[in-house]
């Protein structure tokens, strides 16, 4: 499945203020998320397969790294079957970058997807996706969504973060 959405991560210092916000505007809580994304090394893009209680993909995708709303072209494949072989394959074909390990909460509203995480290493973050599920939204529509949650979280722009998790586990780790 090809979608494309706008999306924005963020640190989050008031995770309890953002889980208000979602319950006074009636977001669909779909439950609490443990996650490990293990990203591949890739000629271009990124490559990564989620394993999950709740979220099972291999996931590609292509973003500008940038601050603020960005679009992200994503393919997404279920793996609820067989993801500890589809990783071996994938482990030695194409070698591992890094691995996430997050507990996330996923929340929905119409076709914004929320999530508030927490990053093992990293700290905690909410993250604003608008998606692009029927090829029916165009672009400026998914970035007004993006942009209207944005504010009214009360997301100050020195919280924005440009790059994945992932980048930011690898800087980590050169230093």
């Amino acid at each position: 499945m090809e979608h494309i959405n706008v999306e924005i991560k963020a640190r989050c210092y008031d995770a309890k203020k953002i889980k208000e916000i979602l319950n006074e505007h009636n977001a669909d809580f779909k439950g609490i998320d443990h996650q490990i994304d293990t990203y591949f090394r890739t000629n271009s893009g990124r490559l990564k397969l989620r394993q999950g209680n709740i979220e099972n993909h291999l996931i590609y995708y292509e973003r500008e790294n940038q601050e603020g709303p960005k679009q992200s072209n994503v393919t997404l494949m279920p793996t609820v079957l067989h993801s500890d072989s589809l990783k071996d394959i994938l482990t030695k074909s194409l070698g591992v970058l890094v691995s996430v390990d997050k507990k996330r909460e996923i929340y929905f509203i119409n076709n914004v997807k929320f999530h508030i995480d927490n990053v093992k290493y990293l700290g905690s973050f909410v993250e604003i996706e608008a998606i692009n599920f029927q090829g029916n939204l165009h672009k400026d529509i998914l970035l007004d969504q993006c942009s209207h949650y944005i504010k009214l979280f009360g997301i100050n722009e020195d919280c924005l973060i440009s790059v994945s998790y992932s980048d930011l586990l690898m800087e980590m780790k050169n230093r």
